[in-house]
């Protein structure tokens, strides 16, 4: 059989599923990475947020990052979504005639976005020269401009869309959340939080703000409640009737959880949060990924599948070739 495209690809496809099934079928999946001991990350409660978008002024100036202009007039910081510029982005859901806040039917509500600061990161997993590293301790994300080839592995692999790259600069890096880590040096918290004035979006142990969340789904929709501003043991406190909340706290789970929580009275695939499975994609990935190429036997034993691929191939050529010359032979012996 002559060896076309279309064998060859066939005859790949084949023994890479061989070569897969193999390996693959005894691999375990890995353990999902836990909660650093000292994990510090946000909460965003959407109920609280009246779209001011503080957070994303503050957010530049802790940064040195530059307002984007989306209007004609160019008077008003206006992004769009998150880039090299935007690390955090305030995004408003509007339904119907939007005139009730936080009402799937009818009405508004605003979303927050923003690394998550994931536990079992994505990001950190596929960079192949870590660039990408997850803070042991406080489970902070960062990223190292000095070790990045610029591959956009870590763009690719993040499931919430975060990491952006500088497409427009001749040096270009990637830019990211890294919950203002320079200030954190100095004793300040997050200055998304800090600027927030309605406690929308609150800094601290991770530990904290999930017991914090617990506190507020357990509220009576309409009672009196207290809020705290900046951290979640804050003295700095607001009142106001509890709102509806949706039943789940977003980054809980997903992905095997992350250090930014979210509260919501419009469920999260209406706010742009994608749905997402509780298992984290690395500790699946990553255990076939070492499973395969442990001792390179998968390497080894698909390019001995394709060896043979070409060398029957070959054989084949030849044999017809050789076919072909003894009939010549006999023709020109007849004549």
């Amino acid at each position: 059989m002559p060896l076309t495209r279309r064998s060859f690809l066939k005859g790949t496809a084949a023994a890479g599923a061989a070569c897969a099934g193999a390996t693959a079928a005894t691999a375990e999946v890995r353990e999902e990475k836990t909660l650093p001991p000292k994990a510090l990350g946000l909460l965003f409660d959407s109920t609280l947020c009246v779209g001011c978008k503080a957070c994303v002024v503050a957010c530049r100036e802790a940064n040195g990052t530059h307002p984007e202009f989306n209007t004609e007039d160019k008077l008003w910081d206006t992004p769009l979504d998150l880039d090299a510029d935007t690390l955090t982005v305030i995004k408003a859901y509007r339904e119907g005639t939007g005139v009730t806040k936080d009402s799937e039917k009818d009405g508004y509500a605003f979303m927050k976005k923003s690394c998550l600061q994931c536990i079992d990161p994505s990001c950190v997993s596929v960079c192949p020269v870590k660039a990408m590293t997850k803070n042991p301790e406080t489970g902070i994300v960062s990223y190292n401009p000095d070790n990045c080839i610029g591959c956009r592995y870590c763009v690719a692999a993040c499931p919430f869309g975060v990491p952006r790259f500088e497409y427009d600069k001749t040096f270009a890096r990637l830019r990211k959340c890294e919950l203002c880590k320079p200030r954190l040096a100095e004793g300040k918290i997050a200055a998304c939080a800090e600027v927030c004035p309605t406690g929308a979006t609150l800094f601290g142990p991770v530990t904290v703000l999930r017991a914090e969340a617990e506190r507020r789904h357990k509220l009576r929709p309409g009672e009196r409640a207290f809020f705290p501003r900046k951290t979640a043991d804050s003295t700095d406190v607001h009142e106001k009737p509890a709102p509806h909340y949706v039943a789940e706290t977003y980054g809980l789970t997903e992905v095997g959880g992350t250090q930014m929580q979210l509260l919501s009275g419009v469920r999260f695939e209406k706010l742009g949060m994608p749905v997402l499975p509780k298992k984290s994609f690395v500790s699946i990935s990553e255990t076939i990924q070492h499973t395969l190429y442990k001792g390179m036997i998968a390497p080894a034993v698909l390019f001995g599948c394709l060896l043979f691929l070409v060398r029957r191939a070959t054989n084949s050529e030849q044999h017809k070739t050789a076919e072909h010359d003894k009939h010549v032979d006999q023709h020109k012996g007849d004549e």
